[in-house]
């Protein structure tokens, strides 16, 4: 069980390590292209949450996450024969507190990936929001896969 947390831990220090190679080389709104016309490092600060929604209401990103982070280990400790299910989780966990520590430290999130799609520029985002999204997916998955006796159609570990 361990190894979920230590994966959450893994996510974290990824997320810190890139956060803070943008903060000190980097100045806001500087932007590092790396595939032309796709991909790009862009130095971004937000206050708020994805696409900037409820800007500079840091207490209530505090509660949030604090209830995540206490909900989320609780269904890592109490879904022992999920491992899968512990995987989705341990993704949000990690992703939620990598957030929340820039929310402590700066009071904004550091963002920097920056993609375009064609035509259009999808909002910058980080690691933390990459694993909240891919546990957040991944739960989705195994609750439309689950059958009706609670027990995943997809195969654990």
């Amino acid at each position: 069980m361990f190894k979920y947390y230590i994966l959450a831990l893994f996510l974290i220090a990824i997320d810190q390590v890139t956060k803070y190679i943008v903060v000190t080389r980097m100045e806001i709104g500087e932007q590092l292209e790396l595939m032309p016309n796709f991909l790009y490092f862009t130095s971004h600060r937000n206050s708020g949450a994805a696409w900037g929604i409820l800007e500079g209401q840091m207490w209530f990103f505090y509660i949030v996450t604090i209830v995540v982070v206490g909900v989320v280990v609780y269904f890592i400790q109490t879904n022992r024969d999920q491992p899968m299910l512990q995987l989705g989780f341990s993704f949000i966990l990690g992703g939620a507190i990598g957030n929340f520590i820039d929310r402590i430290l700066f009071q904004e999130v550091v963002d920097f990936i920056d993609v375009y799609i064609f035509d259009y520029n999808f909002p910058i985002f980080n690691i933390a929001d990459s694993a909240l999204t891919i546990g957040v997916i991944l739960i989705i998955i195994l609750i439309l896969f689950e059958d009706s006796n609670g027990k995943g159609k997809i195969k654990n570990g």
